[in-house]
């Protein structure tokens, strides 16, 4: 199932979205852009312009400590889910809520994050979670972000604790 990158909204066909530099991008969401829409319903993501200079000046930390240090700040889930919230409007639940990380829209998810330092690609998660979007964020060492969604119910099945997911299937 395919995703707006910036909004986390299901695309059902080729006519809903653009392709664009590697990611998928809603018309509804460039639309925002072109026009003001008197109509605007509470539900709108808008993002949060003092939080995302909170994430830049976390990144940026970082980054300074990494070049200074040589070695990485473990902020990493923190950062991952900074980015679902100024990405796709994330509305987190409070801290350690069980279950999932908050909700985009109708659904609630559970933000993963794979940090440079991790050497696989494949994320845990509890699978008695109450979840039904997986968010996987994937940061490069130069502190890039890449993201994908994965509907719970394309996981696979199974009775252990946790389930597996890969960044690529």
């Amino acid at each position: 199932m395919l995703r707006c990158s910036y909004t986390g909204k299901i695309i059902e066909g080729a006519s809903d979205a653009i392709w664009d530099d590697g990611e998928w991008i809603s018309w509804e969401y460039i639309e925002r852009f072109s026009q003001e829409d008197e109509n605007a319903t509470e539900d709108e993501y808008e993002p949060d312009y003092e939080l995302e200079e909170v994430f830049e000046t976390l990144l940026e930390s970082a980054k300074a400590y990494r070049s200074l240090t040589g070695r990485y700040l473990s902020i990493w889930g923190e950062l991952g889910e900074l980015h679902a919230e100024l990405h796709y409007g994330l509305k987190r639940h409070n801290p350690y809520t069980k279950g999932s990380d908050g909700r985009i829209g109708n659904d609630w998810v559970e933000v993963k994050t794979i940090s440079p330092e991790k050497q696989s690609d494949v994320v845990r998660v509890k699978r008695e979670g109450n979840f039904n979007v997986l968010v996987i964020v994937k940061i490069d060492e130069d502190f890039n972000f890449k993201s994908r969604f994965i509907e719970r119910k394309s996981l696979k099945k199974g009775s252990g604790k946790f389930i597996t997911a890969k960044w690529k299937n």
